[in-house]
Order: C-alpha cells, then structure tokens, then sequence
C-alpha cells in the first residue's frame, strides 16, 4: 500500500513524484510537436513540460519559471505520462467551473456534423475539421477545439474511430465457431488430444526509485511515492484445465517468432507424448500456420504442425477463451504491484504458476451448446428466421 503523510488527501497526492524519460521516439515526437508550433498551446506546453523533465535536467521550480506554468500543471503532465502514456499526458484536462461554450442548438449542430459523412477527399472527421465545419456554419461565431472535443465526449462520439466489434452480430459463422469451441470443451479428457487455451496479455515493468519499507508491527509497508517506467514486457499463457496446468512465458515482443518458439515448446517440452495438441485462441494476426514457416525451415515448420489443431473462437468472443480467466487469475494474485525488470518478473511467474500447477487449480466451465442455445435464443431465432 501507499504510505501518505499528513492529513489532508488533495496535499498527499501532489507530494508524489514522477520520473520522466522519455524513449527517442517520444522525444522526437515532442521536439516535432514543440518546433512548429501549431498544435493547441496547452499541448505544447505539456510537451514542453516533458522535454524539461525528461530525465530530471530541470527540476519543477525551474520548469515553472521558465515555462510560466504551476506546479500543479507540472504533476498532473507528469503523472499522466507516467501512469498513462505520451498521449494521455499531452491531452487537456477539463477546467471545472467554466460556463458551457455551446448552447444546446449549437451542439446539437454539432453531433449532426460527426454523425455525417466526412468531406470529400477525407476519409473521416477530426477534431480541427469539426470545429472548422461548426464555426463555418454558425457564421464565424469562435469555439475551440477543446470545447468540441467535450462536447463529443459527453454524447459519446469519437467519428475517427471505427470499432468493427460494434458492427459483428451473432451470424451463422460466429454460432457455427462457438458451438464448436463449446464441443470441443465439451470432449472427455484425453492425454494423446488434450485441449490448450493459449492467448498473451502484456504487463508494464514499473520501478522504484527508492527502497520500500516492509510492514513492521503498528506499522504499513510503505513505498516511496516516485517511480519510473521500466518498459514493456509480453505473457503468453497456456492452460489446460483437464491437467490443471499453466505456463507463462515472458517474452519482449509478441511477434510471429515468438509465437511459433511456443507452439515448438508446446509439442516438444509440454505435451511430448501427445498425438495431436489442440489449441484453442483468438484470431489475432501471428496466431496462423504461417507464423512457423517465418521463424523456422520448412522441414521444422511442417514437423510441428503436423502435432497441432488451431481452434479459433468467433471474433470478438475472446470470453469462449479460457485462459482468459486464467489470465484474470495470474493479474489479481501475481502482477497487481510494481515488478522493475523482466527476470524479476519471469522469477515471480514461476513461483505463482508452481504453486498452481501443485494445486492442480482449473477451472469449472459450465457454458455448453444446450446452454447457448437456451440462453442465446434470439440470435438463434434470427438464424431460422433468416432461412
């Protein structure tokens, strides 16, 4: 837990401290941002904000002067980048207290615009394009582009995304892959054929910059409020929950390489006396077939494959993956704190999938195709009506 001094919570809060370093990416990104001056001011001086910071080669008082911002500007830009990202932290926070810049016939404008198709030789709605189009049609009346980006937020708008999941229905595909995912769990255990739930989840490595103290009697563990960013690491995670059996396997990246050295390690180190390894997954780019060939000869790429059967749940279905819970399970009891760096974190899984493979911890999957078809009724009734 955290430690707080003091009494008042808002005073607690601003004592943390957060370390900026930025990638080189990220600071060239800030350096294009800043050099041309065109984005929103605020923006620039967060970015400006970071460039500072990165790396402590100004402190918060020195920043404030130079850049004639308050000290609470400086934590909030900081915090956001360290617990959120480049992005998070280079947005605007909301001013409270403020009267509402659009009427209500001016946003309702507004939505209809983002609702519309985008100009001709666009190929969707911005935020600048929006606001342009407003002021253009309220005879040059000034808006912001923050106060159009609220106003989207509150009628929960975004016209630059397209989130296809929001589009797919329970067709006859999806229902054709969910029956069969629900057989094949479905299937008595079998040793020679055993069925494996495979997916990745990924964890960012947090350091401290000072040592915690552990609990002490009438005392709580305490850790220093400043931490940094330590990057990015990748889990895949197998599970069987006939064997109650799992692995996790941290690797930097979750490319097609590393997929297929986990497909070699499942029929090789984990099931070598199996027939045939069935492996149920989502339908992510790198989990195919090919992704062997791409990391190993032919002769090698065919002699695993010929041990494997890939499964694949519906799209948008990842809640017919069973490691999914497992993952869930491995987050709650393992991951929730600050792990530094990746062999701590490999040392760490080990320990926790150990103790759960001794436990033989499965899972008690009660979902069938009766049950779907009992609790899924009217997707099923819009199939028969269909033929």
């Amino acid at each position: 837990m955290i430690f707080y001094h003091g009494t008042h919570s808002r005073d607690n809060a601003m004592n943390i401290k957060y370390i900026v370093e930025l990638t080189e990416e990220e600071r060239a990104y800030l350096l294009e941002l800043t050099s041309k001056g065109k984005g929103k001011a605020r923006m620039i001086k967060r970015a400006n904000i970071l460039l500072m910071a990165d790396r402590r080669q100004n402190d918060e008082e020195q920043i404030a002067e130079l850049l004639s911002v308050g000290s609470s500007t400086i934590y909030r830009t900081k915090r956001d980048f360290v617990e959120e990202g480049l992005e998070v932290a280079l947005e605007e926070g909301k001013r409270l207290g403020q009267p509402r810049k659009l009427d209500a016939n001016r946003e309702a404008l507004l939505v209809s615009i983002a609702c519309s198709k985008p100009p001709e030789g666009r190929c969707q709605w911005t935020l600048s394009l929006l606001t342009d189009e407003l002021i253009t049609l309220t005879e040059g009346e000034p808006v912001s582009r923050e106060t159009v980006r609220r106003r989207l937020k509150d009628n929960a708008l975004k016209p630059w995304q397209k989130k296809m999941w929001c589009i797919s229905s329970m067709n006859a595909d999806y229902v054709a892959q969910m029956e069969h995912v629900l057989d094949l769990y479905a299937e008595a255990p079998d040793s020679k054929r055993p069925v494996v739930n495979f997916d990745e989840a990924m964890k960012q490595l947090v350091s401290d910059v000072s040592e915690p103290s552990p609990v002490q009697s009438g005392q709580p563990a305490k850790i220093d409020y400043e931490y940094k960013r330590a990057g990015m690491a990748n889990i895949f995670m197998f599970f069987d929950r006939h064997r109650g059996w799992r692995k996790a396997k941290v690797t930097q990246y979750k490319k097609s390489p590393d997929f297929a050295e986990c497909m070699r390690d499942l029929v090789d180190i984990h099931y070598p006396d199996a027939e045939v390894v069935r492996v149920v997954m989502d339908n992510y780019s790198t989990h195919r077939p090919a992704s062997l060939y791409k990391a190993f000869p032919p002769e090698e790429a065919r002699r695993i494959l010929r041990r494997l059967e890939f499964h694949y749940t519906p799209k948008h279905a990842s809640w017919l993956n069973m490691v999914e819970i497992e993952i869930g399970n491995m987050n709650q009891q393992c991951l929730n704190r600050r792990i530094s760096d990746r062999d701590y974190l490999i040392s760490e899984l080990a320990v926790w999938e150990s103790k759960r493979n001794r436990e033989k911890a499965t899972i008690n999957w009660m979902f069938n195709v009766d049950a779907a078809r009992s609790k899924l009724t009217r997707a099923y009734d819009k199939l028969i009506g269909q033929n």
